[in-house]
């Protein structure tokens, strides 16, 4: 009778209605399906990464400040090699002449040509995706192709477009491997669509419901339907196979019922552990982790839901094709593995603890970078290519720029004077250092005699432009005093006459305008580049690679000398700041992964084996697995993008730890039956098809992206995700099992046991209403949960909470 009621609960109504009710489950899939072919196309992809930085942070504040208030034109850098002096001449010439080129910098100083090869800065007079820059950058190209020549620009170079390209690739590719994976570790071929099914459904869902978030980072947006795949595809497996085992005993339906009744719960548990990783990442101060984890979790829920609402319908769709493709098991057992970790139980747990020192060292020893421009991929774009072509020819051209208050030029010279002087600095710019004609800079200040013979202006007309430009300012005192001694910045001056113009206050002859006409393109050039009414910028190219503490620490200098003459609302902005800023915030946000991702973990195994020894003695392999991995990067100088790290060590803690999970249930199971020998033997047998399905599925999805995607940040993060589920499946199969052989007395000691809620006594006869669980003698033994009248004696506890109550009335109301 218990029984019985156990499969009339309300996980068994529910699996029922999913099955009875399958065609109107594929409807709402069918229709869903549309809505996230449109839906999937409203998210926004956000390419920055420094946008996710605190908006405290120097470098986010900077960056608003620039963006708000210039625009950055389009730049490429441009070697061509195996030329002449003359030869590169005239390629300056032909650079010069395109349309659209503002500025072609190039000289015959070692920073330019140096060893029969040029480098050209172009600067481009409007932004990367204008059609002037795409245009002008396709006419070099053009002008280029029969020389030997790198190009290192942004113009034409979608990474959002590049990264989806890559991507389908990848998937492409990840399908074909799963395919092969799941033919090896199913029970039926038929059991492979299926699962496909399922999957694509559940991608298709998580990719049209991120327009929620509104936008999203480039990493979550490409990586996330390769690694949903990989972190939830066991959950249609669990209930592929309990389907099997069911239909063996049952009909198709009842199996079907059944197997989703039980598979419920566990593949709930089973998912604790990835979103306790992933929620980890979101307490991470860089906001990515966040954007991720969000994205990730939704996916893990959304692939559930998929296995949970479609699969079972599919399954029943499937049913007969799935009898008929039945097949015996491909994969071989792994009774030696086995046996050896029983043989070596007092040697090998001593060989991973002497490992796991070492590990721990090297891991805290990996060389961290926090600007991805310096690392190089297993596959790179032809721009990267490009960039390391030119910096192993010139080296590095690290630029950052200063925003500044406008309008305080004296302190903007200062500022440059003393950069200059500094050997860190290569080179500046900005209007204090900007020729403009016969030697003038942008900032000098002028008499109206001097500006009226500068450009060509009638003096009269000169005079009268430096009064209304005093009145305008209201600076009446300068008028009484008379004008011939009154100075302006001719940048302020060339701004106010052009104001004039445009609002016809001042007319000038044809030729009085054709001899402004290059003052003016130059003004509007300076303003979109260098200062406007909020900001001035001020350019520094620097002699210091984008990240080091030597870089560090000069940025603090660029920023106490500008400290000199401005209070407040002053930066620095670039890659060396970002990098900077990333890696202050790295420190915490490692800590606070590592410890939560852990501790959540944790507390779910805690509950999950009622054992206080277990739980740690999994979290060690697993932790174990993460310091070897990130110790390859220290043994082979390899440098790693921190954020790599960061996302690797959260999702490798949630994911990784179901092998071990998978094997520890087995042999707790096991035990009981049989000697702690055999039972770690049957245990890592019974294991192993789990293992293999889902280790293989992560690997392969995780090398594939970080072997053929030209992503750095992406890259990186999935070979350290594939290199570590590899460590974690060898320790796992190899390690772990010793270990809870030899700790079994540990395990065993542990244990605890969560108790039920309490029973209160009760001893009645006559008509009574029951409502909760009952334990004891109605005429007879009961066990049950009820809700209703009994009639007779009784002598029985009820759990707290439940409800005894005299019925008053007839009997025949019983």
């Amino acid at each position: 009778m218990a029984e019985k009621q156990k499969e009339h609960g309300l996980l068994y109504k529910i699996a029922t209605l999913i099955v009875d009710k399958r065609r109107l489950v594929f409807l709402f899939y069918a229709l869903a399906m549309v809505f996230c072919v449109f839906s999937s196309k409203w998210v926004e992809v956000e390419n920055d990464v420094t946008r996710y930085l605190p908006k405290d942070t120097e470098t986010r504040m900077g960056i608003e400040a620039m963006n708000n208030n210039f625009e950055t034109n389009g730049m490429a850098e441009i070697m061509v090699s195996n030329i002449t002096m003359d030869e590169a001449e005239q390629v300056q010439s032909m650079l010069e002449s395109v349309e659209g080129v503002m500025l072609v910098g190039f000289d015959d100083t070692p920073e330019h040509y140096r060893n029969a090869t040029a480098l050209y800065d172009v600067t481009f007079s409007a932004v990367d995706t204008d059609p002037v820059c795409l245009n002008g950058m396709a006419e070099i190209s053009d002008h280029l192709k029969n020389y030997d020549v790198e190009i290192d620009t942004l113009i034409g170079y979608d990474e959002t477009k590049m990264l989806q390209d890559e991507m389908t690739v990848i998937l492409i590719v990840a399908v074909i491997i799963i395919i092969i994976v799941l033919v090896l570790t199913s029970r039926a071929y038929a059991e492979v669509p299926v699962l496909l099914f399922t999957f694509g459904a559940a991608a298709a869902l998580n990719m049209g419901t991120n327009f929620i978030f509104h936008k999203i980072s480039f990493i979550s947006n490409s990586v996330a339907v390769v690694l949903q795949l990989a972190l939830a595809i066991d959950y249609a497996i669990i209930l592929c196979h309990r389907f099997s085992d069911e239909n063996e005993i049952m009909d198709a339906r009842e199996a079907c019922i059944s197997a989703l009744t039980k598979s419920i719960p566990e593949i709930s548990a089973s998912s604790l552990t990835t979103i306790s990783g992933l929620v980890a990442l979101s307490f991470m101060k860089f906001a990515i982790g966040f954007d991720l984890s969000m994205v990730l979790i939704k996916s893990v829920l959304l692939s559930m839901l998929s296995v949970f609402t479609l699969m079972p319908g599919l399954l029943m769709l499937f049913r007969t094709l799935i009898q008929r493709t039945k097949h015996k098991r491909l994969l071989p057992n792994i009774t030696p593995v086995g046996k050896f970790a029983v043989k070596t139980r007092y040697v090998m747990p001593v060989i991973f603890a002497v490992v796991l020192v070492g590990a721990f060292f090297f891991a805290h020893q990996c060389p961290y970078c926090y600007s991805y421009n310096e690392v190089k991929t297993a596959k790179m774009a032809e721009r990267q290519v490009a960039h390391f072509e030119i910096q192993d020819t010139f080296g590095t051209n690290n630029m950052v720029a200063l925003l500044v208050p406008s309008g305080n030029y004296e302190a903007e010279r200062a500022i440059l004077t003393e950069l200059e002087s500094r050997p860190e600095v290569k080179s500046t710019m900005a209007l204090a250092n900007t020729e403009a004609i016969d030697g003038y800079m942008l900032s000098d200040a002028l008499t109206p005699r001097q500006f009226s013979e500068l450009v060509g202006l009638d003096y009269e007309v000169a005079g009268a432009l430096y009064s209304a430009y005093a009145v305008d300012q209201n600076q009446y005192g300068e008028l009484l005093q008379g004008l011939q001694e009154y100075e302006v910045p001719m940048f302020d001056m060339f701004v106010f006459l052009k104001d004039q113009l445009e609002s016809r206050n001042i007319t000038l002859s044809g030729e009085e305008m054709s001899d402004l006409d290059e003052m003016f393109d130059q003004l509007e050039q300076a303003q979109s580049q260098l200062q406007n009414e909020n900001y001035s910028r001020m350019v520094v190219y620097l002699n210091l690679p984008e990240e080091g503490e030597e870089t560090f620490q000069f940025l603090q200098e660029m920023r106490n000398i500008m400290g000199k003459y401005y209070d407040s609302d002053y930066y620095v902005v670039g890659n060396s700041t970002s990098a900077r800023d990333l890696a202050e915030s790295f420190s915490n946000d490692n800590m606070l992964i590592s410890v939560l991702s852990a501790l959540f973990v944790i507390l779910v195994l805690l509950f999950t084996f009622q054992s206080a020894g277990l739980p740690i003695l999994l979290i060690v392999v697993i932790q174990g697995s993460i310091w070897i991995n990130f110790s390859f990067p220290t043994l082979m100088h390899q440098p790693l993008y921190f954020l790599g790290y960061l996302i690797v060590n959260a999702i490798q803690m949630g994911a990784n730890i179901d092998y071990a999970i998978v094997i520890s249930s087995h042999y707790q199971e096991l035990k009981n039956e049989m000697p702690h020998k055999k039972a770690i033997i049957q245990a890592l047998n019974a294991s192993f098809p789990t293992i293999f399905t889902s280790g293989t599925i992560m690997a392969s999805a995780a090398l594939l992206i970080g072997n053929l995607s030209t992503q750095p940040v992406v890259s990186i993060m999935g070979n350290c995700l594939g290199r570590g589920t590899i460590v974690s499946i060898v320790l796992v199969l190899g390690v772990l099992p010793a270990i809870l052989v030899l700790g079994d007395s540990v395990i065993e000691h542990t244990k605890f046991k969560i108790q039920p809620a309490a029973h209160k006594e009760h001893e009645t006869s006559g008509k009574v209403r029951v409502k909760g669980h009952v334990r004891g003698y109605i005429s007879g033994m009961v066990d049950a949960d009820f809700d209703g009248v009994l009639h007779g004696d009784m002598n029985a506890s009820v759990r707290m909470g439940g409800k005894v109550e005299e019925e008053k009335g007839d009997e025949e109301d019983a």
